[in-house]
C-alpha cells in the first residue's frame, strides 16, 4: 500500500461539509480510473471498459473527519465553536487546531485550557465541560482583529493540527483522521489490486467515498443510490480497544488483521457474507478478528436499505484513539483489509451473490 498517499490523505483537510481537500487528493492517485464527485462532495472512482450488465460491489468508505465549525466570534477576539462529528470534549482543551479561511489561509489556533490557577474544584474534576463554555484562541485581542485581521467569518471549518508520520521499522502509522482515511486508502488500493483484472472480474467494483458521515452518515444516502449495488465492502477506521480491555476479550487490536464487524447499533452484517469473507481468509491466511460492537454505526446502515436490500461486509481498520486528535493504526491491518477485499471481490460469482442476496431460504 502506497505509504504516501495514506500520508497526504491523513494531512487532508476534510471536515463533515468541507471534504474537498480529500476528494482532490484522492484524485491524484485514482488517474487509470474514471472519477467524478457530485454536489455533496461524494466521490466516485470506477474501472475504465466495465460491462454495465455485471452485478455491482460497491466499495464504501467515507471522506469526512471529526471537525468543528466557527459558531460565533466575540469581542475580545475568542471564537466560539459548532462540532461537526463526536469528539468528546475532555479531549479537547490546549490543543492547537486549524481554522480555513474563506480565502483558503490556514489560521493556527488553541482551544482554551483555563490555567489550573483560576480553575474551581468543579472544573478541575472536567465533569462540567460544555462546548458553548469552550472557546478557541488565534492570538486575536478584538472581534475586528480576527475578522479583518485574520480573516476569519462565522462559518469557517476548522480540523485538529496534526502531520503524519510513519515508523517504518514498526510498521505504525500516526496522525489524524484514520476514520476514515484509512479505508478510504483500502479503497483505492482494492481498486489497483483488481485493475489489470477487471475485464475478467464477475462484477463490477465502484468505488464510492461519501461525505457527512460524522453528522449522520448522510453521503452514504446519496451513493447508494447512485450506484446501486448488489453488494457493498464498507471499510471504517474502527476504534481500537486493545488497551482498554483484556486481551482475551478485546475485538479491535492493532497489528491482529482486518476488524470483520457482526454488529453495530446501524447494521447487523449478512451471515452469509461473513462466512463467506472468512472463509477466504482462512484459504489466504489473512489475519482478522471478529467484533460486535455495543455502539457505534458505519454506512453500512445507510447502504444496506437501498433498493430491495444491499447485504453489507463491514472491514474495519483498527485505529487507537479515533474522535480525537491523534490516532495509531498499522499498515498491516490495512493492507490485510484491501487484500481481503479483493480476494472476495475475486471469488464472486452467480451462484456466490444469490446465496449472499437471497440466503437460499427456500
Amino acid at each position: 500500500m502506497d505509504i504516501q498517499m495514506i500520508e497526504k490523505l491523513s494531512n487532508a483537510f476534510g471536515p463533515s461539509g468541507f471534504e474537498e481537500d480529500v476528494v482532490r487528493t484522492l484524485a491524484e492517485y485514482c488517474g487509470e480510473f474514471d472519477i467524478s464527485n457530485d454536489a455533496m462532495n461524494n466521490f466516485y472512482v470506477r474501472m475504465p471498459g466495465v460491462q454495465s450488465e455485471k452485478p455491482v460491489v460497491q466499495l464504501d468508505a467515507h471522506l469526512d473527519e471529526c471537525g468543528m465549525m466557527v459558531q460565533s466570534i466575540l469581542d475580545n477576539g475568542a471564537l466560539q465553536m459548532l462540532l461537526l462529528g463526536g469528539f468528546h470534549l475532555t479531549s479537547l482543551p490546549a490543543h492547537s487546531v486549524k481554522i480555513r479561511t474563506r480565502s483558503g489561509k490556514m489560521v493556527r489556533g488553541i482551544i482554551c485550557a483555563k490555567p489550573v490557577h483560576f480553575m474551581t474544584d468543579s472544573e478541575r474534576s472536567g465533569q462540567n465541560l460544555e462546548i458553548e463554555k469552550m472557546y478557541l484562541d488565534v492570538g486575536a485581542t478584538s472581534r475586528q482583529e480576527a475578522e479583518e485581521v485574520f480573516g476569519i467569518h462565522i462559518g469557517d471549518p476548522i480540523v485538529p493540527d496534526v502531520t503524519f508520520s510513519y515508523d517504518k521499522e514498526n510498521g505504525i502509522c500516526f496522525g489524524k483522521a484514520f476514520d476514515n482515511r484509512a479505508g478510504c486508502a483500502c479503497i483505492v488500493d482494492t481498486m489497483k489490486q483488481l485493475y489489470g483484472e477487471r475485464d475478467s472480474l464477475p462484477v463490477n467494483v465502484v468505488g464510492a467515498m461519501a461525505a457527512q458521515e460524522e453528522v449522520g452518515t448522510r453521503g452514504a444516502a446519496v451513493t447508494a443510490q447512485i450506484v446501486k449495488p448488489d453488494l457493498a465492502i464498507v471499510f471504517e477506521g474502527s476504534p481500537s480497544d486493545d488497551f482498554f480491555i483484556s486481551a482475551g476479550q478485546a475485538q479491535g487490536q492493532m497489528k491482529h488483521g482486518v476488524q470483520i464487524r457482526i454488529v453495530d447499533k446501524s447494521y447487523i452484517s449478512n451471515a452469509q457474507f461473513i462466512e463467506y469473507a472468512e472463509e477466504l481468509a482462512g484459504k489466504y491466511g489473512i489475519k482478522y478478528q471478529e467484533a460486535v460492537r455495543r455502539g457505534g454505526s458505519t454506512n453500512a446502515g445507510k447502504i444496506s436499505l437501498t433498493g430491495k436490500a444491499v447485504p453489507c461486509l463491514v472491514l474495519g481498520v483498527p485505529s487507537r484513539y479515533v474522535h480525537s486528535h491523534y490516532n495509531f493504526c498499522a499498515l498491516e491491518d490495512m493492507e490485510a483489509a484491501s487484500s481481503l477485499a479483493a480476494s472476495v471481490i475475486r471469488g464472486l460469482d452467480a451462484e456466490r451473490i444469490r446465496h449472499i442476496c437471497h440466503q437460499d431460504l427456500f
